[in-house]
């Protein structure tokens, strides 16, 4: 489980823009599942997931996480491929590295995926965030050891910028949440720090990018108490940030209200860049848990329905839509051929799941 006992030092920055409030919006309604996508070989949760467009077509992949039976044994190194034009998910070879992990992040870029960290789980209970990048090509197969983070994380938002760079925001080291924007440059191999996360620093916490701006909502923060005790509490921030394109490290970064609804922990996520751009946001819990889906107040955690964005064009918060089943546990939102893609997770009971959910977009 998470350990609460040493506070990460942060560097914290604030923008100065005034904030625009939520816009008005129908009743959501309720999103029909669309027939076509099968389900993974296994129930798995809590798994990194990519879609990457090829002049062949989508492949979509999914990597690591954890399996039905959500103890220390379960995590996963196994990978999963649904090929342009196939039924089937085909398992792929397991992800190199610490063997069995949770809470990574991958990204398509070039036709390519990357493939960040996530953590592992001892006996004891105790994890440790994994530093290892790993570059996958859909069409030969086959793994490549890319130069790993300067501070290994999990449980963090990565973004694409520009398809060549990535953007690792907060998220957790080891023993507490990093406020730090970590910059991958996937033609040098190379990494650098941008500025800074403005917010309090968290862990599970989603986002979106649509060119040159991203939206970064709610998560996990870690709250101090009079005695010195640390506890986890949902976190109700929400942050945009755009990249200057003469100089990628920098970001201007300014607080946006509260999304609609409760804030969220592990929502998926995703940028979609028709009508003016929305980030959209769907599913997620509004009670911090274990990776069993445990709340760390030993209540247990219960999946949303809700499906929310930011609109880019009018900077509002919308309310879009109602997942057909309600969900959680996601570490990204794929965007595939016109809909909306959500691959394993969590149901109801904390219950992990093997099924794959596409929802036609726009709502």
């Amino acid at each position: 489980m998470r350990v609460t006992t040493l506070l990460m030092s942060t560097l914290l920055v604030t923008g100065c823009r005034p904030a625009v409030g939520p816009g008005p919006s129908d009743p959501p309604r309720l999103l029909p599942a669309q027939p076509g996508l099968p389900a993974l070989p296994m129930a798995v949760t809590n798994n990194a997931v990519v879609a990457v467009p090829t002049a062949a077509g989508t492949h979509l992949l999914s990597f690591l996480g954890l399996g039905a039976g959500k103890t220390w044994r379960d995590p996963l190194s196994a990978g999963f491929h649904l090929a342009p034009g196939q039924t089937t998910w085909r398992p792929i070879a397991d992800v190199p590295g610490p063997a069995g992990r949770l809470a990574g992040a991958a990204v398509a870029v070039a036709g390519v995926a990357y493939v960040f960290g996530g953590y592992t789980v001892a006996e004891d209970g105790s994890e440790r965030s994994v530093e290892s990048v790993h570059a996958y090509d859909p069409a030969s197969g086959r793994y490549q050891v890319r130069a790993p983070m300067p501070i290994p994380v999990d449980d963090a938002v990565a973004l694409v910028y520009a398809d060549r760079y990535v953007y690792l925001v907060s998220g957790w080291h080891d023993l507490g949440n990093v406020n730090l924007v970590q910059l991958y440059d996937t033609r040098a191999d190379t990494w650098t720090q941008a500025t800074p996360f403005p917010g309090t620093p968290v862990f599970g916490h989603a986002g979106g990018i649509v060119a040159d701006t991203m939206v970064i909502a709610d998560g996990v923060r870690i709250e101090v108490g009079a005695s010195g005790r640390r506890s986890f509490a949902i976190s109700g921030e929400a942050y945009i940030g755009r990249v200057d394109e003469a100089d990628p490290r920098r970001i201007e970064w300014h607080r946006l209200p509260p999304h609609p609804g409760r804030p969220r922990y592990r929502m998926a996520a995703t940028g979609v860049a028709g009508g003016g751009g929305t980030v959209v946001f769907a599913g997620g819990a509004d009670n911090p848990y274990n990776y069993d889906g445990v709340g760390y107040d030993g209540v247990p955690a219960e999946p949303s329905d809700r499906i929310f964005g930011y609109a880019l064009a009018d900077g509002r918060w919308r309310e879009l839509a109602r997942l057909p089943v309600a969900s959680m546990d996601h570490r990204g939102l794929l965007e595939v051929d016109g809909h909306l893609v959500l691959v394993g997770g969590m149901r109801a009971g904390q219950a992990v799941t093997a099924e794959v959910v596409s929802l036609p977009w726009p709502p």
